[in-house]
């Protein structure tokens, strides 16, 4: 596939218009080559509480549609973003590196959002409740919470967004994006296709620029009623702590640090690529790939042997190339800290079984798939998330000291057992504290599942019919009858 590099700037979109072209403009760089594939504009304060006004104007109307018309809009959307594809994938593999089959396979997960709240609106039921005395009646209505504002991450640039929109629209709400100034680009076409769908202008706003004066923004605004993010668990602390002289509503997906699980009687073949498509997806770059694996005694040098050989056939290069399995960090910044994760590691006694190293060859930010075995708790890839491609092994005895490696941590998003014993893999997950467990599935997100996390991983859900919860208000109201 050729690679065409976009130069015309992007634009930001306010109520049904596309703004932005006297802004100082941001350079999006392909992590692959270092070429700019796009410029979005370098918009702040002003921009972010225009977008807010025109969403707070929006949801007088947008609240009052019924569950079908709003259902009908998220549908012409899942159709659009099928029949777009291509574009959409291409996009961001050339500004986030992702392998381009990734990319396709994002997008249809993304659109599936969309087509699964766009029904499950139409299931927010309230409730009557008996009542105490004849002379009442009592009622549970549900109403959307009011302007939404959505800020995502450069890993997963449409599925983030479309895990936030599709239950916020569904749920009556309008809303104020603000993609990664790292992979904006992927945002401004998914809002392209928001336009075809026909939704009525200032329910999908997008505004691009500084994090912080954007963010800022969000969180000073009281027409903001509720904040939904995608990041670092340190962002997600400084907006619990910004939150609360309002007190907005959060939902918060932050980081992880997955412990990846394998007892003596799994099947070896199975737990081998389960891994692999756990903690080498998008070059490690996902809030639930592997970090850290604990092996028992009795299966771990033939599973250390049948792993280095699957990651060693593995193809690195640019994400446009359609046989790359993985593509480049993000960026410079990132290819040093998976650097140091790993020279820390072998410092401290850790055996390389395959890559640790940049690859020199390459023009981008490419880092080789890398293996350590004889690894043990004080290395820093082993509590700290590296969220690049690296595999950390380390040996346990017993099933008890596996739980007690995975459990000391901050983080609680995403855990993966691999047993063939019912019984172990039930009492073991039982004792996890983790929001998502795989057990002998290395990829375990579904749209029509809850996703979130325990602990410092994060508050509230997406995706499953709790997704669409923290988009609603439980109002109670008493009746009195003659």
């Amino acid at each position: 596939m050729k690679q065409e590099l976009k130069t015309k700037q992007s634009l930001m979109y306010l109520n049904g218009k596309w703004v932005g072209e006297d802004l100082a403009e941001l350079r999006v760089l392909n992590p692959a080559n270092g070429e700019v594939v796009g410029c979005v504009p370098n918009g702040g304060e002003a921009e972010t509480n225009e977008a807010i006004e025109f969403a707070y104007e929006a949801f007088q109307t947008w609240s009052q549609t019924t569950a079908y018309e709003r259902a009908e809009h998220l549908k012409r959307l899942h159709a659009l973003m099928l029949e777009h594809q291509e574009e959409l994938a291409k996009t961001m593999t050339l500004e986030m590196g992702k392998p381009i089959n990734e990319s396709r396979g994002e997008v249809v997960s993304a659109a599936a959002y969309l087509e699964w709240f766009a029904e499950e609106g139409k299931r927010v039921y309230g409730e009557t409740i008996p009542t105490h005395t004849p002379g009442k009646r009592l009622q549970v209505w549900r109403k959307p919470v009011g302007v939404v504002a959505a800020i995502t991450p450069w890993n997963f640039p449409v599925a983030m967004l479309t895990r936030k929109i599709g239950p916020a629209l569904a749920a009556g709400c309008t809303i104020v994006i603000k993609p990664s100034g790292e992979s904006p680009l992927t945002a401004v076409k998914l809002v392209e296709l928001c336009e075809k769908a026909g939704f009525p202008k200032g329910v999908i706003n997008l505004v691009t620029g500084s994090s912080s004066k954007i963010g800022k923004a969000i969180m000073e605004n009281e027409k903001v009623r509720k904040v939904t993010f995608t990041g670092s668990t340190e962002v997600g602390k400084m907006l619990i702590r910004q939150s609360a002289d309002q007190v907005k509503r959060l939902s918060l997906e932050l980081g992880g640090h997955a412990p990846f699980i394998v007892l003596d009687d799994a099947n070896l073949d199975a737990a081998v690529e389960g891994v692999v498509a756990s903690a080498f997806r998008n070059a490690g770059q996902t809030c639930i790939c592997t970090n850290r694996i604990y092996v028992q005694a009795g299966i771990h040098d033939a599973f250390v042997d049948k792993f280095a050989a699957a990651v060693k056939a593995l193809k690195v290069g640019n994400g446009i190339d359609e046989t790359v399995q993985i593509g480049p960090v993000i960026n410079q910044a990132s290819l040093e800290k998976v650097a140091h994760h790993v020279e820390d590691a072998l410092s401290k006694g850790a055996s390389l079984v395959t890559g640790g190293a940049p690859l020199d060859d390459a023009k981008g930010n490419f880092y080789a798939p890398t293996v350590l075995c004889n690894v043990t708790p004080e290395m820093v890839v082993m509590h700290e998330e590296t969220f690049g491609p690296v595999a950390p092994i380390q040996k346990v005895e017993t099933v008890e000291e596996a739980v007690a490696f995975a459990n000391d941590t901050q983080y609680g998003l995403a855990a993966y057992v691999y047993t063939e014993s019912v019984s172990a893999g039930t009492k073991l997950i039982e004792q996890l504290n983790y929001g998502i467990v795989g057990w002998n599935d290395g990829v375990p997100t579904a749209v029509q599942a809850p996703f979130g996390g325990m602990k410092e991983s994060g508050i509230g859900r997406e995706g499953g019919r709790q997704g669409i919860e923290d988009y609603l208000e439980t109002q109670f109201v008493s009746i009195g009858v003659n």
